[in-house]
Formats: C-alpha cells, sequence, structure tokens
C-alpha cells in the first residue's frame, strides 16, 4: 500500500477537523467501545461540572487529564466506563437565574415564584450543558455525554434520598442549633468544607478597635479588642485565659485599663499583675444596651482559647456570632443574643441601624463608641475574611437551626478510607486532605434555597420527624400514586403525609430546606445508575481513579470519601490525580476583569486541540499551577509534535518513492543505528508504561518527546543516505516500527495527530482501538550507553567546529576524543562519530592534558608577602618550567618545587592554553579537539560538498519533484577550486543530486550561485 502526500507544513486545526469527522462517519468511539466490551473493568468516576455559565479553559485542563488515562487504560485492553455527568443544582444556577431576572435576594425569588424560578434554573443548566459538549469533542476528550446522570433527573434525587435515609437509619443526620459561616445575600448557611473553595477567603481591612468595658464596683475598665464592632451590640460577656497574666496600666485618658501583662506597651505604667483567674466573675458594663440581658450575662468567664498573640487577652463574646463564644455561652450558661435577621441586617431593637447590613455599620458603631468615651484606640487590621465562593458577599458567623451529618463522629473512618487512596501527588494525602480530615467537623447540609435536592424529612405537629427514601415510601405515607412527582421545590412541597409515628397521624409537611448540592456530586457513584440498596453494592464502585483540580481537595475529593464512607464503608475510589490551578503567564489567576483570560475555542482553532493537550502534560509538573500562553503552546508543539510530523513525512515520501510496504517478514535489524533506535523504542515504551500506572503524565511525555527527539535528530539524521536505496528495506521497517508505536505512546496525549498518522500507516480502524505496545526483545543496554557517549562527543565537536568558525560541509583530517575510561567505543559507533563530524580519523587520548599547553605563574597575593623581591625569581622560573609537569605534580602531591621554594597550588596559577592548530570543546571529563589543519584534497572535498548542497537548492528553486533525474551543466569559467572539485568528486556529486548527466561547459539560461565564494552558473533539465 502507499501512504499517500504528506503535508510538510503540519496544519493541526485542519487534520483535527478531517479525524473528527472519521471519527464520527466510522463511529470510532462505539467501535472501540465494543471492541472492549466484557474486558476487565477499569473504573473512571466524571466529576460533574456546574452548567451555570460557558465553560472556559479551566474545564479543559482536568477533562484532558481524564481522557489522558481514559485512553491509556482502554489501550492497555480494559473496558472503561466513560459515563458523563452534570451537577445542576445549587446557589451558581440560582445566582445566574438571579442576573438574568435582575434580582438579588430571596422575597424575589418567592414574589417571581418558585416553581418558574425553579423552571428557569433547569432551563439555564439545559442551555449550558450543550456548550461544555461541544468542547468535550473538540478537545479530543471521549467522555460520554449522550449517557451522563443529571443531578436534577428524578432517579438520581431519589437515589441521594436513599443515602440520606441511610444517614438516618444510623443516627448520621441531625438538626443542631449550631453557629455557622452564612451568606446573608443567598440567605442560607455554607458548610465547612465550602471556605476550602478557591476565593473564599480574601485578605481585607476592616477596622479593629478597642473599647473599654466598665467594671463593676471597681475602678478600671477591661480593654476589649475585636475586629468586628457590629457584634459588640450582641456581646454577653469578657473572656479571659484563667493562667495568663494580665497587668492594670495608667492610663492618662480615663481610669486605668486590665489587659495581658504581654499586650501592654513596653512603656506602660503597671499598677499591679494578676492571673486571669482573679478576674473570673467580675461584672461589667455592656458597651450597649439595646438588648434586654439577664443576670447570666455581662460576666467575665474563663476560655481556654483566648491567646495573647494579638489584641488585649480579652475577648468579647457574642455567641450568636462565633463558634467558639457559642462553646463557652453553652459551658458557661451564658444567655444567647442576636439581633441580626437573616437578611444580615440589624432588627427593629437596634433602632440606629435597623435595616443596615450589620458590616456596613462598623463605621458609625465606632463613632458612637468614641463619641461615649468607651474607644480607647481603632487601627486598619488587614486579615484573610470569608466570603461566600458563589457570590463574594462577606460571610458572617451566626447561629441558626441547620441539618448536619456527623461527619466528626466517623472521623476515625474517613482517615482510615483515606489510607487506601493512591493519591496523585502523594503529599495530599496527609497534607492538605489528611489535615482537613483531621480537623473535620460536622457537616451542614441544609441550605435555606430553592433548586436543589429537597430534604426528605417530614415534620408533623407534634415534632415528629419522617425520613423519606423514597418515592414509593412517600407515596405510601401520603396514599396516593406519586410516582410521576418532581422531586423539586414547590412540588414536592404540596405533598402532606400523616405522620407514621406510633400513636401521632397528624399531618406532617416537609420541611423546606434544600441539601448543600456538594452532597448530589458525592452521592454519584451510587445515584447516576439510579441506586436504591437492592443490590450489595452500586456498579462499578469503587473507582480506579478520579481526576480534578486541587481546589476540590475540600469540595468533590471530600464529599465523595464522606457520604459513601458513611453510608458504604468505603471509599468510593482508590486513586485520585489532583491537579494544579490555572494561571497566566505571569502566574495570575485568569480572570475577565485583568483582561487575561484565554478562550479555549480560540487556541483550538488557532493552534489546535492537540497543540494545548501536549502543552498541558509536557510543561511541567500536573501539581504545580500551569502557565498557559500562547508562546508556550506553540514551543511545545514545534519541538515534539511537528518533530514527529516532519519524521513521518519523511517515512511516507521515501517509502511510496521506493515502493516499500510493510510486510510480516521484515529482516532482523543489523544495522547500528537500526539495533540502536529500537532498543531506545523498547525503553521508552517500558517508561512511560511505568509512568501511566504510576499516573505520572510528565514523565511519561518527557520520555516519548525525548524518544521523538531521538528519532529525528538522530536516527534520521544519521539513516538518511538509506531511506534513497531500496536495497536497505531494514532502514524503512525499522522507521515504520517506531513510527507505529510512537503514535500508540502519543494516543492518550494527542488524539487527533496519533490517530491520523497511525491510521495512515496501519489502515486500521483506530489507534485509539490498539492494543498498549509492549518492548519488542532484549534491550541492548551497552550500545545505548555507547550511542549516548557518541552524541555527547558529537555535540562537543560541532561546538568546537562553530567555535572556530569552521563550516560544517569543511572535511577535517582527525578529531581528538576525550571520555571517561569506562566508556567503550565500538567500530560501528565510532563511524557514526567520524561521518558525523566530518573528520577522517579519530584519535582517543588519555585526557584533556594531551590536547592543551599549561603555562605557570606566581599567585603574587600570596607569594608576595612571603617572598618579598624573590617572587621575581619565582615567576621567571615558573615561566621556563613544564607547565604540564608542574601540573602534574600539583594534582599528584599537592606541592612542587621551584627555584628551592615549596610551592602548593595556593601559590601557583595554572593558565590553560589551547593548541593552536586545534579547536577544542570540553564538558567534565570528555572534551573533543577537531585538528584544524586542511590541506588541498580536503579543501577540494569541502568544495564539493557545497556544491552538492548549492545544486539541490537550484532543484528546488526550479521546482523539481526530489525523485526527477536531472542532466546539469556547471559553468566553472570563473571558479577554478570548484572545477577541480567537480572533476575529483564528479561521479559522487552526480549521485548526490540524481544527475544522469554532469558536465561542465557554458550555459545561457542558467541559476547563479556562489561556491566558496567563486561564482558559477548551472542549467538544469528534467529527464
Amino acid at each position: 500500500m502507499g501512504f499517500g502526500a504528506v503535508d510538510a507544513q503540519l496544519d493541526l486545526v485542519a487534520l483535527e477537523h478531517r479525524v473528527l469527522e472519521r471519527w464520527h462517519a466510522q463511529d470510532v468511539l462505539g467501535e472501540v467501545v465494543r471492541m472492549r466490551a466484557g474486558a476487565p473493568r477499569w473504573v473512571f468516576y466524571e466529576g460533574p461540572p456546574t452548567a451555570n455559565a460557558r465553560p472556559g479553559l479551566h474545564h479543559v485542563w482536568p477533562r484532558a487529564f481524564k481522557d489522558l488515562f481514559i485512553r491509556y487504560q482502554t489501550m492497555r485492553g480494559h473496558d472503561v466506563p466513560r459515563k458523563g455527568g452534570w451537577d445542576c443544582h445549587g446557589l451558581p444556577v440560582e445566582i445566574e437565574v438571579e442576573k438574568e431576572l435582575g434580582i438579588s435576594n430571596k422575597h424575589e425569588i418567592e414574589a417571581f415564584g418558585i416553581a418558574a424560578f425553579n423552571e428557569r434554573c433547569r432551563a439555564s443548566v439545559r442551555r449550558y450543558v450543550s456548550d461544555f459538549e461541544s468542547l468535550t469533542e473538540r478537545a479530543g476528550v471521549w467522555i460520554d455525554t449522550k449517557d451522563a446522570y443529571w443531578t436534577l433527573d428524578n432517579t438520581y434525587v431519589e437515589s441521594v434520598w436513599w443515602m440520606l435515609g441511610q444517614l438516618w437509619e444510623n443516627g448520621l443526620l441531625y438538626e443542631g442549633f449550631r453557629v455557622s459561616p452564612y451568606c446573608a445575600r443567598c440567605g442560607t448557611a455554607l458548610s465547612s468544607h465550602e471556605l476550602g473553595q478557591p476565593g473564599a477567603y480574601r485578605d481585607v481591612t476592616d477596622q479593629s478597635v478597642y473599647v473599654r468595658f466598665p467594671a463593676d464596683d471597681r475602678d478600671f475598665d477591661l480593654l476589649v479588642w475585636t475586629t468586628t464592632p457590629w457584634t459588640l451590640i450582641s456581646n454577653t460577656a469578657a473572656a479571659v485565659g484563667p493562667d495568663i497574666e494580665y497587668a492594670r496600666v495608667r492610663s492618662e485618658d480615663g481610669r486605668d485599663l486590665v489587659m495581658a501583662a504581654t499586650r501592654a506597651p513596653e512603656d506602660a505604667d503597671v499598677v499591679e499583675r494578676f492571673p486571669g483567674s482573679e478576674l473570673v466573675g467580675l461584672r461589667y458594663r455592656r458597651p450597649f444596651d439595646f438588648l434586654a440581658i439577664d443576670e447570666r450575662g455581662q460576666r467575665v468567664v474563663p476560655a481556654g482559647f483566648v491567646s495573647t498573640e494579638e489584641g488585649t487577652g480579652i475577648v468579647h463574646l457574642a455567641p450568636a456570632f462565633g463558634a467558639d463564644d457559642m462553646d463557652a455561652a453553652q459551658k458557661e450558661g451564658l444567655p444567647v443574643l442576636n439581633p441580626v435577621g437573616p437578611d444580615g441586617a440589624f432588627g427593629a431593637d437596634v433602632p440606629p441601624w435597623q435595616g443596615r447590613f450589620v458590616k456596613d455599620a462598623d463605621r458609625e458603631i465606632i463613632d458612637d463608641l468614641q463619641s461615649r468615651g468607651l474607644l480607647v484606640r481603632e487601627e486598619p487590621y488587614l486579615h484573610s475574611y470569608p466570603h461566600c465562593w458563589r457570590c463574594s458577599t462577606p460571610l458572617i458567623y451566626w447561629a441558626k437551626t441547620s441539618w448536619f451529618v456527623r461527619t466528626a463522629e466517623r472521623r476515625a473512618d474517613l482517615l482510615r478510607e483515606n489510607e487506601r487512596i493512591g493519591w496523585h501527588p502523594d503529599y495530599i494525602k496527609h497534607g492538605r486532605f489528611g489535615d482537613w480530615l483531621e480537623n473535620n467537623v460536622d457537616w451542614a447540609l441544609s441550605r435555606d434555597r430553592y433548586w436543589g435536592t429537597p430534604l426528605p424529612i417530614w415534620r408533623c405537629g407534634n415534632g415528629h420527624d419522617t425520613c423519606v427514601s423514597s418515592l414509593a415510601q412517600l407515596g405510601e405515607l401520603a396514599g396516593r400514586d406519586l410516582s410521576d412527582l418532581d422531586l423539586h421545590r414547590p412540588y414536592v412541597d404540596e405533598v402532606v403525609i400523616a405522620c407514621p409515628s406510633e400513636g401521632c397521624g397528624t399531618e406532617a409537611r416537609r420541611l423546606q430546606p434544600v441539601i448543600d448540592a456538594w452532597f448530589d456530586s458525592g452521592s454519584m457513584p451510587s445515584a447516576q445508575h439510579h441506586y436504591m440498596g437492592a443490590d450489595e453494592e452500586p456498579v462499578d464502585f469503587p473507582a480506579d481513579f478520579i481526576c480534578e483540580a486541587i481546589d476540590q481537595t475540600r469540595g468533590w475529593f471530600y464529599s465523595l470519601l464522606a457520604a459513601n464512607t458513611l453510608v458504604f464503608g468505603s471509599t468510593p475510589y482508590r486513586n485520585v490525580v489532583c491537579l494544579g490551578l490555572i494561571v497566566d503567564q505571569d502566574g495570575q489567576k485568569m480572570s475577565k476583569s485583568k483582561g487575561n483570560v484565554i478562550d479555549p475555542w480560540q487556541v483550538f482553532e488557532s493552534l489546535g486541540a492537540d497543540a494545548l493537550r501536549w502543552y498541558f502534560f509536557s510543561a511541567g509538573s500536573p501539581w504545580s499551577s500551569r502557565r498557559v500562553y500562547e508562546e508556550g503552546i506553540r514551543e511545545t508543539t514545534r519541538k515534539t509534535l511537528l518533530t514527529f510530523w516532519n519524521v513521518f513525512s519523511f517515512f511516507a515520501t521515501y517509502a511510496d518513492i521506493e515502493g516499500w510496504t510493510p510486510s510480516t517478514d521484515a529482516p532482523s535489524p543489523t544495522h547500528v543505528l537500526d539495533r540502536w533506535v529500537l532498543t531506545r523504542l523498547d525503553e521508552t515504551v517500558q517508561a512511560a508504561t511505568t509512568a501511566f500506572d504510576d499516573f505520572d503524565a510528565l514523565t511519561a511525555a518527557t520520555e516519548t518527546a525525548r524518544f521523538i527527539d531521538d528519532l529525528s535528530n538522530w536516527y534520521v539524521r544519521r539513516s538518511r543516505p538509506r531511506f534513497w536505496n531500496a536495497d536497505e528495506p531494514a532502514a524503512f521497517a525499522t522507521l515504520y516500527r517506531c513510527l507505529v508505536v510512537t503514535s500508540q505512546l502519543l494516543a492518550p496525549f494527542t488524539p487527533y495527530i496519533a490517530d491520523d498518522v497511525y491510521v495512515r500507516l496501519t489502515d486500521e480502524l483506530s489507534v485509539h482501538g490498539s492494543d498498549w505496545p509492549r518492548p519488542g526483545g532484549a534491550p541492548d543496554e551497552h550500545l545505548v550507553e555507547e550511542m549516548a557517549a557518541a552524541r555527547q562527543l558529537v555535540g562537543l565537536g560541532r561546538a568546537a567546529r562553530t567555535d572556530a568558525k569552521v563550516r560544517t560541509r569543511q572535511p577535517l583530517k582527525r578529531a581528538l576524543l576525550v571520555h571517561p575510561t569506562s566508556v567503550e567505543l565500538g567500530d560501528e559507533v565510532r563511524e557514526q562519530i567520524r561521518d558525523e563530524l566530518n573528520v577522517k580519523e579519530l584519535q582517543d587520548v588519555a585526557s584533556l592534558a594531551e590536547l592543551v599547553s599549561w603555562a605557570a605563574v606566581p599567585n603574587f597575593r600570596t607569594l608576595g608577602p612571603r617572598l618579598g623581591p624573590r617572587v621575581n625569581e619565582i615567576k621567571q622560573a615558573l615561566a621556563e618550567a613544564d607547565g604540564a609537569a608542574l601540573k602534574a605534580a600539583l594534582d599528584e602531591q599537592g606541592w612542587v618545587e621551584v627555584a628551592g621554594e615549596r610551592l602548593t597550588a595556593e601559590d601557583v596559577e595554572l593558565r590553560a592554553a589551547q593548541h593552536e592548530d586545534f579547536a577544542l570543546a570540553s564538558e567534565g571529563a570528555w572534551a573533543v579537539a577537531l585538528d584544524l589543519e586542511v590541506d588541498d584534497a580536503l579543501r577540494v572535498e569541502g568544495t564539493a560538498r557545497e556544491l552538492v548542497r548549492a545544486l539541490n537548492q537550484v532543484r528546488k528553486d526550479a521546482g523539481l519533484e526530489i525523485t526527477d533525474r536531472v542532466e546539469i551543466t556547471v559553468d566553472v569559467a570563473d571558479a577554478p577550486r570548484v572545477a577541480a572539485a567537480l572533476q575529483a568528486h564528479h561521479d559522487w556529486i552526480a549521485a548526490e543530486v540524481l544527475a544522469v548527466k554532469l558536465e561542465a561547459g557554458a550555459v545561457s539560461d542558467a541559476h547563479a550561485a556562489e561556491i566558496d565564494g567563486e561564482p558559477v552558473r548551472v542549467a538544469v533539465v528534467a529527464v
């Protein structure tokens, strides 16, 4: 078969569209899936993206890595499910719809209508899903989005209800009153792991205040520091450390102040010192008295969390707005004062700031404190403050009733299961993720919102709660068929049941909250298959592999582990690849406001999806933030993908010219280059396989790229003449195998170009349906070492020639080689060195000393003070001595005697002088020296090589094909050196330029050229 014409200019974009069309026309994905059906399963879970906006480059990043290992494992012979998924619920979708409707709070949503609002949410999700599907396909990602799970589907929601029912039955789901991070704009609490999302904590500057709390019946004030002045209105107590030393400090502005001794100014006038325990029980006057308080409050209490790292060592307690404060209140029996409503604003019981968002009231509160003489000092305080990661509103900590999952109670189980997971990188396991599990708190599950999985708990008027686990159960309790019920608000809210509690039977209604959308996504191993507990465990459980960016460590990775460990007692994934984040060229996070966002479609249609994918995999560790910029993508494409394409183009061109086709009885390789490159290929296959098995994409990509470089810049470079001869089938067979296997190695990385080359080479369906390559035979490790040494010496030889400004085509007499004694170079390898360096002879020399001369001069800085005027005698003696002998003596014994003086290495400066007849380049124990003496015969041969270059350029300029035979006449009347070269090397020159006739003579219509400074004219005619 012929391989067909190959465009020397790689157009990745056109190639990818051509391959996509073939994949569609031949249903390649379907065929590959059917081909592996029944093979051992290797399970992948899709972390569902939230379809609340158009996808961006950060969505391509993890999808490419998912696809990488899916493709690899498929080629390894596994049946790999590719089921996609869509995370459809939650605040991201709601916020997007709020923007569309021009509304911004829950009252407006309810005025619009929950049913209508949720329908808009459903439509919004479906609208953006098509964008994700298109992006996924164009990125070359084979994830099945046609059979994807949707977290909004009734079957999915019902499975989530089943999961919640299991938690309920095991006492792991409960309602509690707790201080939780709360978004006033969204009107709902957040779970602790949501605070681990990117952008949740932001550096902000707030005004901190030092406030007087006047002590009752004492002549001093407690000095209290806070960064949240608005919480002072709800103060119920002040906390001190019982064992902390406190000091009473004289104040020029009024009564003495009490604070931790270590927080007092250095020049403070300390009246007395005492432990905090002496302050416990002391009563004081609050800074604000808007809220009624009983005798339990307005007193000093002990607390272990009090610190002297900052502030004053006295902590103001507002239990409604702080978790530590609430713990202290419950322990000490303090009242809880909360004048703040669900909208985050003060209520009517705080008249001056009624209706104001609490943080917006800080300035006026501070001014009020100052006007009443209670403000000692205010100062800006830069700190990391939590914000809603969905809408960017500053969060407040707010005491409210919520539903929780008892994850803290099962902390040991979570830690145990984490030990079974292969984390990549491994430091996440006991670092970021392990630390999170060690400090795990109960999961705040409920959300006071609309578009989400409804909390399946019905409560009757007598306070009995019923957790419903299925539609069938709900129908039984309601006494009617509910199989067609939409399991979303408001429809599910309308279902009234009879309380099943013994002896009750009163009307029960569903509690309003929906659940955290993270629980939806964490339920996907079972919910994607509508698992309801009939079988022992869900199908394809656990997964062999999941992959997302590092922001999912406390997101999807955690919700998966927590939900499934609590329900099934097992981790739902065996291996996780945790990626860094996408940033711009300067390391800045990409954002529209900065103007540094890269549109993935623009990259796809200008550079190619394979180019972007290859950059993702090869440009650095995937665990680190990835700097993405067009020039970086172009460079990695040029170095590897373009090189691979050029090798394929070279092979296809000459294989078709010579009529070579692959056969099953290809000859065994005997040529040194064939044996070497096949061993390198086997090494690469083994290295890439090991790396892929260890989820190490960078090493697999690096080893593959290294082989492509070896293949092009050494094997093909050194073997070119062999491909111009049909009598060299071994060269074609060798390069053919290298290209086929390299296509397979590239297939997981760059699915388009790998498939195009593979199909054109083999005429098979697809590289993605082929079996992953295996090493072809016993590796010749010694030959690989030899060739590596040869390439190092060649590199030095080229450098020496460049430094000496001797052109590459000029043959030289000899090259002197220095290399470690452990390196043995066989005759075949030496011939490659000789030919590549364009020298007639190679000579080994023992050391660099044989290639340079040494001159010794005194170190006047050390010898001058010691010898005085005699230093000039030493200088003269060193100049007359054998420099090489001096160096040898110093190297061997560390000293040398000169003119009656013992000199050490510090006393003598040895200077190397290169031999004027040699060009030298060295590196460590390696060196090459080129003999620069050129006689007439060498000079003529060099001119002949330049003539060949010029004639081939003439052929190209004349538009001739590389296979065209020609007749050439060269006018050398004004070029005596060229004439001599043409005469001396006539037959060789003719063979190199495919000339059936080559002669010197006068020409009229000719191409002009200059060779070694001599003008010539060339006439060329195709025959």
